[in-house]
């Protein structure tokens, strides 16, 4: 039986009409390879489905561009023209933009103010008085943050001085500091905050050894912490 005659139509059912143009994409594509190997033919065919999705084939010997050049002289149509028209439009706009920003900058600074009329410059000196007062809104916004800063550092740093001259004060009180009488001897002893502490014992001995026994001299320890 020989497939039944299929009407042309768009497929309604998205399926359907998503699988219809894969299949057909590769039957045309197979085609283009085909022409250009058996014809010696310089192809290019470009194609987007409904979903925007870009498929291309271009003979190997040749390119898109090439292509394009080809077919401006044989039809003497440029297809370049209305795209560098609208280029060059854009262009003209963006000049212009610039330009009106340059002398608006400019006004701002006293400059080309002779030919504004009363208004524009009562517009200017308007725009100047607000753009003045922001400015001024944001240094006093900053000097207010930064002086709260200081103050914070201020109060830390006499919290901090507070603290030390209590734990200072309080050594008054505790009996591991000071100096301390042992026994009745020539003896120092530091106490330490820890509670611990050593001591290293010296005998001084007269050179004289008949000064030993008797003599106002006599043996003394010396002890140092």
């Amino acid at each position: 039986m020989g497939r039944g005659k299929i009407e042309i139509k768009r497929i309604e059912n998205t399926t359907n009409r998503q699988v219809t143009y894969s299949k057909r994409r590769g039957g045309i594509m197979k085609k283009a390879r085909e022409l250009s190997v058996l014809c010696d033919a310089e192809v290019s065919l470009v194609m987007f489905s409904s979903t925007g999705k870009f498929h291309e084939y271009v003979s190997p010997t040749t390119t898109t561009k090439k292509i394009f050049d080809r077919y401006q002289q044989t039809s003497g149509v440029n297809l370049w023209q209305p795209h560098y028209e609208k280029m060059q439009e854009s262009l003209n706009k963006l000049k212009e933009t610039n330009n009106n920003l340059r002398r608006e900058i400019r006004q701002r600074m006293g400059e080309d103010l002779d030919d504004l009329s009363i208004e524009e410059l009562r517009g200017l000196e308007q725009n100047m008085d607000k753009s003045l007062k922001v400015v001024r809104d944001q240094k006093y916004h900053k000097i207010q943050t930064q002086t709260e800063t200081y103050r914070k550092k201020v109060r830390n740093s006499e919290e901090t001085h507070r603290n030390l001259l209590h734990q200072f004060d309080g050594r008054d009180d505790d009996p591991n500091y000071g100096l301390v009488d042992h026994e009745g001897d020539y003896e120092t002893e530091i106490g330490m905050a820890n509670g611990g502490s050593h001591s290293f014992a010296f005998r001084l001995q007269p050179i004289q050894p008949n000064l030993q026994d008797g003599g106002i001299y006599g043996f003394h320890d010396l002890r140092l912490a």
